[in-house]
């Protein structure tokens, strides 16, 4: 009975038995804070697009059967598809793709009953190119084949990481410019990088262009030389800004 009381007040003792355990920065003392300066600078310029990606869409219909929407919008896009290989240099990075492809039945409603109108055929064929010069004739000349309309088309640069490096480096010059006036105005100086945040973008305006086969063919022809100059599409310029937030110790 003794043994039994003794292990029990043992075990009370271990379990109520306080500990300290002190930590590193307990013994050493916490940091004193630094000082620090908070700047910001923003770099921008203008620069011309090289690059240009336009979809130009397929779509045809049938009323009596999908077969036949689909044969019509594959004999329509194989003359559009053909001619854009011609009008595209690969080893320049230059590239076609289909993209959206639809096919499904078209409904009315009547009397509140679903009625079958029609077959409806999409498809679309993106155009990747570096030849900005010749993608007003691209256009043009894909809608006289059969294209039924020109869905998007936007400018934009190949080379985005060292348009961006070349600001983020002024950008950053100039915050440290900022930190050393503002840091000499306190009657202190700049003795390090407390942390920076950095940023680039890119704001284009995107040219408005739409046309479709029946715009085209109902279009005036003025002349043999007007006929051959295509479409006035003007690619515009891209700005570029970079943005640094930077923080810097003082002393």
């Amino acid at each position: 009975m003794k043994k039994i009381i003794m292990s029990t007040l043992l075990a009370a003792m271990v379990v109520t038995t306080p500990s300290f355990v002190l930590s590193a920065g307990a013994i050493n003392g916490a940091e004193p804070e630094r000082g620090y300066v908070s700047v910001s600078y923003t770099a921008e310029k203008e620069v011309s697009p090289d690059t240009v990606e336009v979809s130009i869409a397929i779509r045809t219909d049938d009323r009596k059967t999908m077969q036949e929407a689909v044969r019509k919008n594959k004999e329509l896009s194989d003359k559009v598809y053909a001619y854009l290989k011609g009008q595209i240099t690969p080893t320049n990075g230059d590239y076609l793709k289909t993209a959206n492809y639809s096919a499904s039945p078209s409904y009315v409603y009547n009397n509140n009953k679903r009625i079958l109108d029609k077959y409806e055929v999409s498809n679309n064929i993106i155009v990747h190119t570096k030849s900005l010069d010749k993608i007003s004739t691209i256009i043009d000349k894909s809608l006289e084949l059969g294209a039924t309309t020109v869905d998007s088309l936007n400018f934009s640069l190949s080379e985005k990481d060292a348009q961006c490096a070349e600001l983020l480096s002024n950008a950053t010059k100039q915050a440290r410019k900022r930190a050393d006036i503002v840091a000499a105005a306190a009657g202190s100086t700049v003795i390090g990088i407390r942390n920076i945040d950095t940023s680039c973008s890119f704001n284009s305006s995107r040219p408005r262009y739409y046309a479709n086969s029946l715009m085209m063919k109902a279009a005036p022809m003025a002349d043999s030389a007007d006929a051959g100059s295509g479409s006035n599409i003007e690619s515009g310029t891209i700005k570029v800004y970079s943005n640094v937030n930077a923080n810097f110790y003082l002393k």
